[in-house]
């Protein structure tokens, strides 16, 4: 506005209106002119599908998952995987080794078979030495009947995805002292060692949330009763102490009362890291604004630790819950193998690898350290796929 004097009046002039340079089109909030499609799809996507796109990109962990299901999915049908029944012996076979499964037989294809196998006593060594016999072709033959079992101790069947051809034998890992096939017996010890870790996670994860989650919120004389609660558990020797509470489990206990027993101490043991974990989180996020503003709007402790802060680190509980499983997992294998964890009749890798205690025997017949494998390739692929699911829980890093 200009202002200029006339003979002692003043009078006042409007400025020239500027060039407006901002369009005056109505906005579009969903317009594409500046976004590629690829862009709006990313930038419109739920925080689900952001991490699953991110999970994707991880081909190991996606390889891994795969893995981890495939195994998950078969101990629902261990005995229909599994050639023979688990407590099935072949007094003539006893330690026989892994027999390789050929196609071709004097040039012609046959299809999956293998050659039976001929027993001879070395006199010197008094060893059972066993030789293909290639006048014998075993076609292996699939989704056959054959050992009868009880599938899932409720129904009666004989139905196998394969076995051995009539009269026939197949010992793909070779078989232990008692003739019983290792094959089998791993496919059975699927079942209780995988279970294991899931149910030992179930309580490890309530009671680490829990107590660590009320540490972290209130503090004060909550957070000092379980900081020395948590530093007289991780005071004693983790192995002297799984193996004093599995020695403490009756004798007269059913197995299935000591798998349970073992789920549980092995449960009861592993909580305290992830305790101290979900404490020292809380501990800083509990300042944050939105923390405070839903404590003005009302909300309970619950409902502030379990909607908003949890949530908020949700990638370090995915890591370690895929660590935990794995380790618990080692547990029962250890316990198990040094006799103080499962026994005999339940099946798990643990009580399979008791046979090979022996440097002896593990010189002489190898193959019974095969249950060794799969716990291997378990905890490896959790490692992995916790990975993938860590980095996949924060899409925005």
């Amino acid at each position: 506005m200009t202002i200029t004097h006339d003979e002692g009046a003043v009078t006042r002039r409007r400025p020239e209106p500027l060039e407006h340079f901002v369009s005056r089109e109505p906005f579009d909030p969903y317009s594409v002119e500046t976004l590629t499609p690829e862009q709006e799809r990313y930038y419109l996507a739920t925080q689900w599908q952001l991490m699953w796109w991110k999970l994707k990109r991880h081909r190991l962990a996606v390889a891994s998952g795969i893995l981890l299901l495939l195994l998950y999915l078969s101990i629902l049908i261990s005995e229909f995987l599994a050639p023979y029944a688990l407590d099935s012996r072949h007094t003539q076979h006893i330690y026989a080794p892994p027999q390789s499964v050929h196609l071709f037989h004097e040039g012609e294809f046959v299809g999956p078979f293998v050659y039976g196998l001929k027993q001879t006593l070395d006199m010197t060594t008094m060893k059972r030495v066993y030789t293909e016999d290639p006048t014998k072709v075993q076609p292996i033959r699939f989704f056959c009947r054959g050992d009868p079992y009880r599938f899932w101790g409720m129904l009666e069947a004989r139905l196998h995805l394969f076995c051995p051809a009539e009269g026939g034998q197949l010992f793909l890992l070779g078989t232990d002292r008692l003739g019983r096939d290792m094959l089998s017996r791993i496919i059975y010890g699927t079942r209780i060692s995988l279970t294991v870790g899931l149910f030992g996670i179930a309580i490890s994860f309530t009671l680490g949330i829990v107590i660590g989650g009320l540490a972290g919120y209130y503090g004060g004389w909550v957070d000092n009763i379980s900081q020395r609660g948590i530093e007289v558990v991780r005071s004693f020797p983790e192995l002297p102490l799984w193996m004093a509470l599995s020695a403490a489990l009756p004798v007269t206990w059913s197995p299935i009362l000591v798998y349970f027993g073992i789920t549980i101490i092995l449960g009861l043991l592993d909580w305290t890291g992830l305790a101290r974990a979900v404490r020292s989180k809380l501990l800083a996020l509990r300042e944050e604004d939105f923390c405070t503003a839903a404590q003005l709007m009302g909300a309970r402790p619950a409902r502030i630790i379990g909607r908003h802060l949890l949530p908020s680190f949700a990638s370090h509980l995915i890591a370690s819950a895929t660590l935990s499983i794995p380790h618990m997992i080692l547990g029962e294998t250890a316990l198990s193998f040094l006799g103080l964890g499962l026994r005999p009749p339940i099946t798990s890798w643990g009580v399979l690898l008791t046979e090979a205690q022996n440097i002896n025997v593990v010189a002489l017949y190898p193959w019974l350290m095969l249950p060794v494998v799969p716990v291997i390739v378990t905890v490896l692929a959790f490692n992995f796929l916790g990975d993938g699911l860590r980095d996949a829980a924060d899409p925005y890093s």
